[in-house]
C-alpha cells in the first residue's frame, strides 16, 4: 500500500506540472483583457442578384471583431464589408458606438481598413503591432469576446506555411494553417489572432469539421498596410504568366534544357502583364527571380520558411512599381529580364474576377436579358459553380486570356428570357454568348446598346455562339412590350449600361 500512494504521489505531480506548463503556452500566446485592442464591428448591407440584376437581395447583417492599429484605424477582412450600406464601431467594455467608413479595401488580399468618424473613439485603445517571425510550430491565439465583453481564448498550432488562393481567387497568398478548435460566437466573421500580444493575422476561412483554420499573416498584412499609407493604394502586384514544374525529363528535353536544373515552364502569359512587356514568352523556363533560385517544383528557399512557391517573391515581398530581375532559359540559352511588377485590377479582365460593390450592368429588350459575363454571375451557382454554372461560361472564365489575347472588351450573355408577347418561343432559351447585333459586333453592353438603335427592316436580330444561333424580335413589338414588362417583374428601369 505504501508504494501504491507513492506512485499516486508521483502520477498527480506529473499531471500538474504538465497542466501548468500547457496553461503556461497559452497565457503566453494570449492576451489580457486589460491589453485588449479589439472593437466589435456591425455590418449591415445588401448584395446584388445577379440573376435579377435589377434588384438586390435581401438586407443583411454581420459581426465581427476588428483590430485596433496605429492612426486611429481598425482593421478587418474586405469580406466583411463588401456591398455594405453601413459601419459602426463597438467598444467591448462600455458598448458605445460610432459610424465608421471603409478607408482603404483589397478584395484580392481580404484587407480592409476602417476609420471611425469620431476620431476620439478609439482613445485608450492601445494599438496592436504586428509580429512577422510566425513559423511552423508556433502556437497563436485566436480572440474572440463574449456577449457580455469577456474575452474568449483558442489556443492553436501553426501547422503548415504555404501559399493558397483567396476567396477573390485572384493570385496566390502566403497564408498560415492551423488546427484550432474555434469556438463560435456571433461576432467571428473576423477573427484576430496573435502571438506574444501582437497581431499575427485574421481568420481567412475555417473548417469546423476539421477543425483546420487558415489565416491572412500578418507579412501579408504588414504589405497591405505599406501600400495603404501611399497616395494612390495600387495593391499586390500581378503574376502575370501560367506555369508547370519541369520534372519531366521529356519537357525539360523539348524546352532545350540539359541536366537536372531547377525553374518553370512558362505554359501562357496574360496580355498586358508586367512579364509580357518584360519579354517574357511560352516556352520559357523562369529559374530565378531575384537573388532566390527555382527548383523543379517552383520553390524556392525562403530565410523564414524554408521552401515555398515563389509567387510569394512577387505577391509578399515584390511591390508594385519594383523591378525585379527574372532570370530565364530560352531554348536552353540563359538570359534576364527585367520586370517593373503591377497590379491588375479587375476592370482590366475580359471576364472580371470580382464586382464588390458595384450593382450590375444589364439591358433589358423585350424580355431579352443582356448582362456581361463577369465571375460574380457565374459565383451565382453556389461554391460548386465551377461544374454546376452553364459549362461554356465556365471555359471563356477560366481561359479568357487564350480566347480573347486582345484584351479591352468585356463578354455579353443572354442570360434568359422573360415571357412577353414579343418573346413567345423563346421561353426556354438562355445562357448564350452574344457575338453580333443587327449586323454589329458586340464587345460590351455599350457596343449593344448602340446597335439596338439601329433595328434591321423593323426587327431586332441578335447572333450567337450556341443554338439557336439567331434570335429576331419585332423592334416596336417589343417597345410596347416594356410596360407590363416592368410592372410583372418589378423593373424600375430597363438598363444600366454605366
Amino acid at each position: 500500500m505504501p508504494g501504491i500512494r507513492l506512485l499516486l504521489l508521483v502520477v498527480f505531480c506529473c499531471l500538474g506540472v504538465t497542466s501548468a506548463f500547457a496553461k503556461k503556452d497559452v497565457t503566453q500566446a494570449a492576451v489580457q483583457p486589460r491589453q485588449l485592442s479589439l472593437v466589435r464591428v456591425n455590418v449591415t448591407g445588401q448584395g446584388f442578384d445577379y440573376f435579377r440584376p435589377w434588384q438586390k437581395r435581401a438586407p443583411f447583417s454581420k459581426r465581427a471583431l476588428g483590430a485596433v492599429l496605429s492612426q486611429g484605424r481598425v482593421l478587418v477582412t474586405a469580406d466583411l464589408v463588401a456591398n455594405q450600406n453601413y459601419v459602426e464601431l463597438e467598444r467591448a467594455e462600455s458598448g458605445e458606438k460610432t459610424a465608421a467608413s471603409v478607408e482603404v479595401v483589397d478584395y484580392e488580399a481580404n484587407l480592409a481598413l476602417l476609420q471611425p468618424q469620431d476620431k476620439k473613439f478609439l482613445d485608450g485603445l492601445p494599438p496592436l503591432e504586428l509580429t512577422n517571425d510566425t513559423v511552423v510550430g508556433d502556437r497563436l491565439a485566436a480572440l474572440q469576446l463574449e456577449q457580455t465583453g469577456a474575452l474568449v481564448v483558442t489556443d492553436g498550432l501553426v501547422t503548415a506555411i504555404q501559399v493558397t488562393r483567396y476567396p477573390a481567387e485572384v493570385g496566390q497568398f502566403l497564408t498560415y494553417r492551423l488546427s484550432i478548435a474555434l469556438q463560435f460566437r456571433d461576432n467571428s466573421y473576423t477573427v484576430p489572432l496573435v502571438k506574444n500580444n501582437k497581431l499575427a493575422g485574421l481568420l481567412l476561412r475555417y473548417d469546423p469539421r476539421s477543425q483546420l483554420m487558415d489565416a491572412i499573416p500578418a507579412p501579408i498584412i504588414t504589405h497591405f498596410l505599406k501600400d495603404a499609407a501611399k497616395p494612390n493604394y495600387q495593391g499586390f502586384p500581378s503574376i502575370g504568366f501560367s506555369y508547370f514544374p519541369t520534372r519531366d525529363p521529356q519537357l525539360r528535353k523539348y524546352s532545350g534544357e540539359n541536366g537536372n536544373g531547377g525553374g518553370v515552364y512558362v505554359t501562357g502569359i496574360e496580355p498586358g502583364a508586367a512579364v509580357q512587356k518584360a519579354g517574357l514568352q511560352v516556352g520559357d523556363i523562369v529559374t530565378a527571380i531575384g537573388n532566390s533560385e527555382l527548383d523543379q517544383n517552383g520553390n524556392y528557399v525562403d530565410p523564414l520558411y524554408k521552401k515555398i512557391d515563389f509567387t510569394n517573391l512577387l505577391t509578399m515581398r515584390g511591390y508594385s512599381g519594383e523591378r525585379v530581375p527574372f532570370k530565364i532559359h530560352r531554348q536552353g540559352q540563359p538570359m534576364q529580364l527585367d520586370v517593373a511588377l503591377e497590379h491588375r485590377p479587375a476592370d482590366d479582365y475580359v471576364i472580371p474576377p470580382y464586382s464588390r460593390d458595384e450593382a450590375p450592368k444589364y439591358y433589358i429588350l423585350g424580355g431579352l436579358i443582356f448582362q456581361e459575363l463577369t465571375r460574380q454571375y457565374l459565383r451565382e451557382w453556389g461554391t460548386n459553380w465551377l461544374k454546376d454554372a452553364p459549362q461554356r461560361f465556365v471555359y471563356l472564365d477560366r481561359f479568357q486570356w487564350e480566347l480573347f489575347p486582345e484584351g479591352h472588351r468585356r463578354v455579353v450573355i443572354l442570360s434568359q428570357v422573360l415571357p412577353v408577347n414579343g418573346t413567345i418561343g423563346y421561353d426556354d432559351v438562355g445562357y448564350l454568348t452574344v457575338t453580333k447585333v443587327n449586323g454589329k459586333e458586340v464587345h460590351s453592353l455599350e457596343d449593344l446598346a448602340a446597335a439596338l438603335q439601329q433595328p434591321v427592316d423593323g426587327f431586332v436580330k441578335v447572333e450567337t455562339v450556341e443554338d439557336p444561333k439567331q434570335i429576331e424580335l419585332d423592334a416596336n413589338q417589343a417597345q410596347m412590350d416594356e410596360p407590363r414588362l416592368q410592372e410583372n417583374f418589378g423593373i424600375p428601369v430597363l438598363q444600366r449600361v454605366k
